[in-house]
């Protein structure tokens, strides 16, 4: 990845953060080249100036659960008030304001039926100055979740990222969280590196217990670990929403074209009128207009794109995020 203000080692770190959010600091420097010390004083840098985060993250497609995309028509000087409100829920993620600041576009991830039913029927449609809802299902995930975007642009070469790559559990068995799992998966959600004694103290569990089971969750599918962060210093200023309307012939095949394309961060098929929806990101507005007037606009299948660039961006996966 190259940027103007984009430092290699930190984009590498991130890249083998991506791999491996939980991996030791010594392996991360051993694969990178540098000091253990280095990498742990980089982190640190990350974390206070680059907005990063790793994070624990629910994989609903494993869990058998339900994801949603919402946009949310609003009256101009409501919506950063209800974008804030829907960022403090724990079943909400990719948060933005765009269309000039009129909507909303929010990524929900119902924990339980009872919480989809509360937000959708219940809590939105009472909301004051919300003039229009809609809700998208998320039918299918061709690039994005436990697959981070900065494998596209490969700043670690393939025997790096199989140096780090976490070995699979042989006795993960399947992908479920029961009751007992809430207080070790909040506790991830909080902090993806929580040492094993603080998993320890957030749970009440021993240390070889919680070993043990956040293996299995890992190893199942049912989390993942993911990073959060600004890409701003990367170079990387400008986000757009993308509504497309493929032929019901062409979506699977556009879908996969879309998953390989560097620009695109996340893409899923959606029930609604357009069927896919995809997160682009550029350098600048210039190239986000080239992708879509370009390598997009000559996609065979595309019928309809809408570009909804984002003002302001309120939550990545789990915290909300500081103005700009």
């Amino acid at each position: 990845m190259e940027s103007p203000t984009s430092d290699p080692l930190d984009v590498e770190l991130l890249h083998a953060l991506e791999v491996d959010g939980r991996a030791p600091f010594s392996r991360i420097a051993a694969v990178l080249g540098v000091s253990d010390q280095t990498v742990a004083r980089r982190y640190r840098r990350l974390v206070a100036e680059g907005g990063l985060r790793v994070v624990a993250v629910r994989n609903n497609v494993r869990l058998g659960r339900d994801d949603w995309m919402l946009r949310l028509r609003c009256t101009p000087d409501s919506a950063e008030t209800i974008a804030n409100a829907l960022a403090r829920r724990p079943d909400t993620a990719w948060i933005g304001l765009t269309s000039g600041g009129t909507e909303v576009v929010c990524m929900t991830r119902p924990r339980s039926p009872g919480d989809q039913d509360d937000l959708l029927l219940g809590k939105l449609p009472r909301t004051p100055h919300i003039l229009e809802i809609r809700a998208f299902q998320i039918l299918h995930t061709y690039f994005g979740g436990p697959v981070g975007w900065l494998v596209k642009h490969g700043p670690l070469g393939a025997d790096q990222i199989a140096a780090l790559r976490r070995a699979p559990s042989v006795d993960a068995g399947p992908a479920v969280l029961t009751g007992e799992d809430e207080p070790l998966v909040t506790a991830l959600e909080r902090d993806g590196r929580a040492t094993y004694p603080e998993l320890r103290r957030a749970t009440g569990r021993s240390e070889s217990a919680v070993k043990r089971r956040l293996e299995q969750l890992l190893g199942s599918g049912a989390l993942f670990i993911d990073i959060e962060y600004d890409s701003t210093p990367l170079g990387f200023r400008v986000g757009a929403i993308l509504w497309i309307t493929a032929g019901p012939a062409a979506l699977d095949a556009v879908g996969r074209a879309l998953a390989g394309h560097a620009e695109i961060a996340f893409v899923g098929a959606t029930s609604g009128p357009s069927n896919l929806v995809a997160t682009a990101v550029a350098r600048d507005t210039a190239e986000l207009y080239a992708y879509v007037s370009g390598k997009l606009g000559r996609l065979g299948g595309v019928e309809h794109v809408e570009t909804a660039p984002f003002l302001r961006r309120v939550k990545q996966l789990t915290y909300q995020q500081p103005k700009r």
